[in-house]
């Protein structure tokens, strides 16, 4: 099941959704994610179990709309879904997800391999359908440099948000930026 987008919800069931979130999120801030249960989400947002299953299947579907809905904000920001492919957008972009990563890994508590499995599968779609919506206007296929691309943006992005000493952002982003770009420039 998934769940009605925001702009089309009843401002009643927005607010609701986003208290269910800021609970879940302060919760990712105090203990890892395996050990939070639908009834700790509830206890927080001091809703009745009934309400959160009428907004979200399980936990693991409030994980997934979360990232999502946090990382859109990300690009929403910088304007990047309304963009055509261009080194700059691409550089805004890997920029975007190693920030998201490192600052995701920074506000969890005790982040695990099940965690980071989910928010990679849920980042990687985003990533995916950004590229392709870049891309959407060249004449071979883009699919696979489309997939390969996204990997890498997100292979370093979790790179640098796992690293103890990380470099300034912008050097590690301007070092990872022509290995990407080099898969992507022939389809521009």
């Amino acid at each position: 099941m998934l769940p009605i987008p925001d702009e089309k919800l009843d401002p009643r069931v927005k607010r609701t959704r986003n208290l269910i979130m800021q609970s879940f999120e302060n919760l990712l801030a105090e203990k890892n994610f395996a050990s939070i249960s639908v009834q700790d989400v509830t206890d927080k947002a001091e809703i009745n179990r009934a309400t959160f299953y009428a907004h979200f299947q399980d936990k693991y579907a409030l994980l997934d709309y979360s990232i999502n809905q946090m990382f859109m904000k990300e690009i929403d920001k910088r304007t990047l879904n309304i963009c055509t492919y261009s080194i700059d957008n691409l550089r805004n972009l890997i920029l975007v997800v190693c920030e998201f990563l490192a600052r995701l890994h920074t506000d969890c508590a005790q982040p695990h391999d099940q965690f980071e499995s989910l928010v990679e599968t849920t980042i990687k779609k985003q990533i995916f359908d950004l590229l392709s919506y870049w891309l959407r206007n060249s004449k071979i296929s883009t699919e696979l440099p489309v997939t390969v691309a996204t990997s890498e943006i997100y292979g370093l992005a979790s790179h640098y948000s796992h690293r103890k000493k990380r470099p300034t952002l912008e050097n590690f982003v301007d070092e990872a930026l022509p290995l990407v770009a080099l898969n992507l420039e022939q389809f521009a």
